[in-house]
């Protein structure tokens, strides 16, 4: 697997709409693997395309839950109820941490690496972290959602 650079902001195509996926094969599988390489390597627990300067509806999450890896191809969110607020990081934007509003709970449905569609729920981080991604893939980026922003030091007691 090979470990991908980053693309940070200000980049055009983290502000991009992201095309759908519609070729399900070896390229697109070893993409999701260093994707996910990628993502662990730099410590994050999401990664979408954009961020590794492709155009497409892909990402990658793993919270570190009973979950595990996810692979999202062509997301949508169905549902989205309640609210939390906590503080968010992106792998784009290195050192930068803010307090955003989401959905507490969110249904998901997509592709996975092999086209075949399902659906998840979610609550809590993990639907704070699918919600965080699925906006990367329509240009959509977590400081346009910042309430305020956190010191990084303010995060590590």
């Amino acid at each position: 697997m090979a470990i991908l650079p980053i693309v940070t902001y200000p980049a055009d195509i983290l502000e991009k709409e992201c095309e759908p996926v519609k070729r399900f094969d070896r390229q697109l599988i070893k993409l999701l693997n260093d994707m996910y390489d990628t993502m662990v390597e730099a410590d994050g627990v999401g990664l979408a395309a954009p961020q590794v300067g492709i155009a497409k509806q892909i990402a990658v999450v793993d919270v570190g839950d009973e979950h595990g890896r996810i692979e999202l191809i062509n997301p949508v969110i169905l549902e989205a109820r309640g609210e939390q607020t906590g503080p968010e990081g992106c792998l784009s934007f290195p050192g930068l941490f803010g307090e955003v509003k989401r959905a507490d709970y969110v249904k998901v449905r997509a592709q996975d690496r092999r086209g075949r569609p399902f659906t998840l729920e979610a609550t809590g981080f993990l639907a704070r972290a699918l919600q965080h991604e699925i906006d990367h893939l329509h240009g959509i980026l977590f400081t346009s959602k910042v309430i305020r922003y956190y010191d990084p030091e303010e995060l590590e007691g």
